[in-house]
């Protein structure tokens, strides 16, 4: 058991330092938009108690508002 989990937490742990490396050349526009949309994705899944379209459409918002503000 502590084998497996070690692998899950290594494997967890490199796949974050992909994701976080891949994010180093975005513009300042598209950090705000993922951004907007990571916020607005948890704000709706917890406002419709982990509905999965209200964490899709609080994304989508979330997003768009993101944009908007990414374009000053």
């Amino acid at each position: 058991m502590k084998v497996i989990f070690k692998s899950a937490v290594g494997a967890v742990a490199v796949s974050a330092l992909l994701a976080l490396g891949g994010c180093a050349n975005l513009s300042h526009h598209d950090r705000n938009m993922i951004s907007g949309a990571g916020i607005g994705a948890v704000a709706g899944a917890v406002l419709t108690g982990g509905s999965s379209i209200g964490t899709v459409g609080g994304a989508a918002v979330g997003g768009v508002i993101g944009h908007q503000i990414g374009r000053r």
